[in-house]
């Protein structure tokens, strides 16, 4: 599976990598982003509670 962030709907709350810092990091600009692509399959579970508590659902999974 593939996790995306939307630049343009993130706001940098942090949720993500708290959550699932293995998939998931906050950048330069203050927002996040997905850094390991295709996510393990170890990880698939806190990628998708991450994209879950996104307040503006940023996080995008695509199977």
């Amino acid at each position: 599976m593939i996790a995306k962030v939307d630049k343009d709907t993130c706001i940098g709350c942090g949720a993500c990598p708290s959550i699932c810092p293995e998939i998931f990091r906050m950048n330069d600009d203050g927002l996040a982003e997905a850094f390991v692509n295709p996510v393990p399959t170890s990880s698939e579970e806190a990628a998708h509670k991450a994209a879950d508590g996104c307040p503006v659902e940023a996080i995008h999974i695509e199977e």
